[in-house]
């Protein structure tokens, strides 16, 4: 007789195990109703209930084993609670601090992100961004943008909610979390004219992107400022952020124009590549010519000589883009706005006086 209640009892529990968890047993274990248990379980309405209640709720879900199911959330609220974020080189370590910061925010308002490396052409990223709304992502971070964007256009017909970051198109279609690159550049030319440098040159980034725009005319206004007419500046243009694009161009700058006595690159791995550059035409940095990074990216301080760079914000851009997301996301009208993050100098030991006044203005 024993036996025989010892397996009624196993076969009810197995009968217990083999029915789903629902929120409704989460809720009569926790002793709330079940919008509570619902608004406790969930990051955007959890400060809506009281903090034993929460954590009474949670811990009963996790005894219990309870999992929420998303898709059934989905059909019922007509949300999936997921924002595709795309980027153009996920192994740019510049990119691992925003992608921080929107997760910090969207997380805590339930959302999760999908990342993708959508690289630098529009095709790839027109489909991609198509994939993503095919699974139906509420919303879309898009740190891809150039200054007149396609893929903004294709977002914008099919009112989705996009928040550019790190970048802006040249009109303000879209909301942005951007840095001030014009001032990035001013630190920079000002740090070396307080140096004593004079035959100053501009490594610029593509043209077609707003960092690479902006920096250079955030360059010449700077040397305009310091009395260097815009006509006679010496600049080039890589043709991608890479070390290896802005090695071609540096050594253009120095083969051209070795009277240059300091070259502010427009992005840290432009830096780079101009390190190489002198390394390989026999020139030293700072001795013969200071160099200028912009970013701050991991790592350039451990390089020789450590880096003297624009340092930015990038979690702080990667917390406010999500935040804009939230708003655009919530029809808040204000949100079309820009984010603009003040950079700061972070002086290092690729920057000095220039060699004995060489290049100094006559």
């Amino acid at each position: 007789m024993q036996k025989e209640l010892q397996y009624v009892h196993m076969d009810k529990q197995a009968r217990q195990i083999s029915r789903a968890v629902t929120l409704k047993d989460v809720a009569a274990a926790a002793h709330v109703h079940v919008s509570t248990a619902s608004r406790a379980l969930n990051p955007a309405t959890r400060g809506m209930v009281a903090d034993d209640v929460v954590e009474r709720v949670r811990m009963h879900a996790r005894e219990l084993g309870y999992r929420g199911d998303p898709l059934a959330a989905s059909l019922r609220t007509g949300r999936s609670m997921l924002v595709g974020v795309l980027v153009p080189d996920i192994a740019n370590p510049l990119f691992s601090p925003i992608l921080g910061g929107i997760n910090e925010i969207l997380n805590a308002q339930g959302y999760y992100t999908i990342v993708s490396d959508a690289g630098t052409e529009q095709d790839a990223q027109l489909d991609l961004v198509d994939a993503l709304i095919g699974r139906r992502v509420d919303g879309l971070i898009l740190a891809t943008a150039s200054r007149n964007d396609p893929v903004v256009n294709h977002c914008l017909e099919r009112n989705v909610p996009i928040v550019l970051v790190n970048r802006s198109e040249a009109t303000q279609r879209a909301p942005a979390a951007v840095s001030d690159d014009v001032l990035g550049m001013k630190l920079s030319v000002d740090h070396l004219i307080e140096l004593g440098h004079r035959r100053i040159a501009h490594l610029g980034g593509p043209q077609h992107i707003s960092t690479g725009y902006l920096r250079r005319v955030g360059f010449e206004m700077a040397m305009e400022n310091h009395g260097f007419p815009r006509d006679g500046l010496t600049m080039e243009f890589a043709s991608a952020y890479t070390r290896e694009a802005g090695h071609k161009a540096a050594k253009m700058i120095l083969l051209k124009h070795p009277e240059a006595t300091g070259i502010v690159a427009a992005n840290d791995l432009l830096a780079l590549g101009i390190y190489q550059a002198l390394q390989e035409l026999g020139r030293h940095c700072p001795g013969d010519v200071s160099v200028v990074g912009h970013n701050d990216m991991p790592f350039v301080d451990m390089v020789q000589p450590p880096l003297t760079t624009v340092r930015i914000g990038h979690r702080e851009m990667g917390v406010e883009a999500a935040r804009l997301l939230v708003r655009e996301l919530r029809r808040e009208t204000a949100a079309r706005m820009n984010v603009v993050l003040a950079p700061t100098l972070v002086e290092r030991a690729s920057t000095a006086r220039p060699n004995h006044g060489i290049g100094m203005r006559s």
